[in-house]
Formats: structure tokens, sequence, C-alpha cells
């Protein structure tokens, strides 16, 4: 029998505080489309209740907040009806979209990983929380994908091009990194959860109660290297990236070598891609970059190529010998980029605007 999406995405409320629980710790809380389509009428629903002064988004599962959206289901709609695979994408940065919208404070509490669908359900709210075992990724690239879910507006902000290092190479990071950066606006460890819970249940003021609980977790792993990620990420093509990272010699030619085996083994495609929409993202908002988001998802999925060849390899046969087309980097001409950067006419992915978007509450 198959999951509903009461089974798997359950909401509560508790006094004033509105609470949303992933519940598919099996697959580490993949996001199904049915999963998807109840969260937003569940944010449309306490968006219109007086009684509800926050939200909070959490998981049940102890290793994961949210490991992406479920692309084998996207990949089995599309092979089915090509309009259902599409939905899927469109659907998705709809929600986003609505998350960002949304009126109330939201508190996700992240502990565990946040990848790919799971980070466009938690990066737009007013708050994004970090337990001690958080950890951020985008790694599309890897599956012949780019980093979606509006994520490149916030990687084009990113200082010192570290939002470029991490949509191309998918690393992940952990929570110092990720609150140094801005992509977590507190950190505070697990055992404290629940008493925020309680608090916002009782319409504490949201700041002071995560901000008395929030602790130091240092400078993060990258520090040592943000200078050289500067270097080497601001670099107009991938292929000077990587020859910049190539020639890096000294104590950090090992973190460089480690990186050019990271991007080596990446789609080519998907690289030279979410490179020009992370530069491109820097002149858009981020309705722009979801509509972006759909018309490059939209014209992958088409293609039938490095997205199904990815999912295959890393996901479904787990092979991890993918057969990616181009083969090299330098294959990937600018004509082919323009291909998938061309606009959809018609089929181009609408959004409201943010006041049509707020005024809808009513």
């Amino acid at each position: 029998m198959g999951e509903t999406a009461e089974e798997t995405l359950k909401a509560e409320i508790q006094g004033t505080l509105a609470r949303v629980t992933l519940a598919r710790p099996k697959a580490l809380n993949a996001l199904t489309q049915h999963m998807r389509t109840r969260l937003s009428e569940q944010l449309w629903s306490f968006a219109r209740d007086p009684q509800v002064y926050a939200v909070v988004i959490e998981s049940e599962s102890p290793r994961a907040f949210s490991a992406g959206s479920d692309v084998r289901e996207v990949i089995g709609l599309a092979r089915t009806e090509m309009a259902a695979g599409l939905k899927t994408f469109a659907d998705e940065y709809s929600l986003n979209w609505q998350c960002e919208c949304f009126s109330k404070p939201t508190v996700p509490l992240i502990n565990g990983m946040v990848m790919g669908g799971g980070v466009g359900i938690s990066q737009y709210g007013t708050h994004r929380v970090a337990g001690e075992n958080y950890s951020f990724a985008m790694p599309e690239t890897l599956i012949g994908l780019f980093p979606d879910v509006g994520v490149c507006h916030v990687f084009a902000r990113l200082p010192q091009h570290v939002g470029m290092y991490l949509g191309l190479t998918g690393r992940s990071i952990g929570r110092a990194d990720a609150y140094a950066l801005g992509l977590v606006t507190h950190c505070i460890d697990l055992v404290h959860f629940d008493a925020i819970k309680a608090d916002l249940a009782d319409t504490w003021p949201v700041d002071p109660a995560l901000d008395n609980r929030h602790q130091d977790c240092g400078a993060g792993e990258l520090a040592p290297y943000r200078d050289l990620i500067d270097r080497c990420f601001s670099a107009p093509r991938v292929e000077e990236i990587l020859a910049r990272l190539e020639a890096v010699t000294g104590v950090q030619k090992p973190w460089a070598d480690e990186v050019v085996a990271d991007l080596r083994k990446r789609s080519p495609l998907a690289l030279k891609i979410t490179h020009r929409h992370i530069r491109e993202a820097k002149t858009r908002d981020l309705r722009a970059t979801l509509q972006a988001d759909y018309r490059l998802a939209a014209r992958i999925l088409e293609a039938n190529g490095d997205f199904y060849e990815g999912v295959r390899a890393a996901i479904i046969e787990k092979d991890g010998k993918p057969r990616w087309s181009p083969a090299r980097i330098e294959d990937v001409t600018d004509a082919i980029l323009e291909g998938y950067f061309a606009p959809l006419g018609a089929s181009e992915l609408a959004l409201p605007t943010r006041e049509d978007m707020q005024a809808a509450r009513a």
C-alpha cells in the first residue's frame, strides 16, 4: 500500500504553534508530490488561521531533515507522462515561493542532513535553526541537475564566491560554516528543540526564544580556504576554475586536488549550467530565479539525458559510473547552453507577485 500525504507529512496545532513534521524516515524524508501538496495546503491554512502565531517544520528522522525531492518519482512520472514530470518541478518551485511569501514566523528545526528540496522548504522562512548534526548540501550536479529550488539566488549572494563552490561541488558543510554564511540564523542543540516549541506554543516572541539558546560554534571548516575559494571560483568559466585549482601549490594543494576530483565526477553539462545560473542570479530576485529554475529543469527533463543517467548511476542502479553527454567540460559549448536557457514562451512558470500571494491569505 502506498504512503499517504497524512502519513508522510503530519500537521497539528498546539496552542499558538503550528507544527509540521516530515515523517518519511526510511526515505530520509525525500519529498514526494503529495507531501508538497499537503504542505502547501497547510501553509495556506496556517496563514489564514488567527490562532496560529508561528510555524515549526521538523523531522521524525534522526538522520535527516530532508534529503531532497524524490527524484525517482520525478523520473518515473516523466517517463510515463512528461506533463506529470514537469508538474512536479512547477509545484515544487511554487511551494518554494509560497514559503518565501508566508507572512508568519517560521522556524525549521534542522538536525541532520538538509539537501535539495529540503533546502527549498526551509531556507526562505524567517528563522533557521541548526542542531548539532546539521549538514547542508546541494549535490544536484552529481545527478546531472543543477542547484534548484531558488538556491542559486542565495548562492549568488554568499561572500567570496562560496556559493559557486557549494553549487558546483555539491560538498556539504556543517552548522558553523552555515551560520557564518547566513544559511542558518541560530545554532541550537537538539535537546532544546522541545523547549523552543513549548515557548512558541505559548506565544513567546520568536527572537528571544531562539537568541537565548544560540551557541557559538566557531569559524567553521571552510574558514582556512575562503580566500582560495574566492580566487578559484571567481573565474568566468568552469574550465578556468579547474585550471586555477590544479595550479594550487603548498599546504592547500591536497584540498584543492580533492575539489578537482569532486568536480570531475559531476556532469559537465550540469556544471556549466550551474555556473551560468549562479552568475545570472546575481541580478535576479528569488521569484525570477525560481522561474529560471523551471525553464532549466523543463529543458533538462525533456532532453532525457544527464539527469536520467545521473539518477540511474547514483540512486537506481548505484553503480557510480554515469555516462555523461557531453563527456568533457570543454565540449559543453555556449551554443548548447543557450538551448537550455532559452525562454519557454507560453510554457514559462507563472508565479504570482508577492503582493498577490499575501492578498490571497484573506
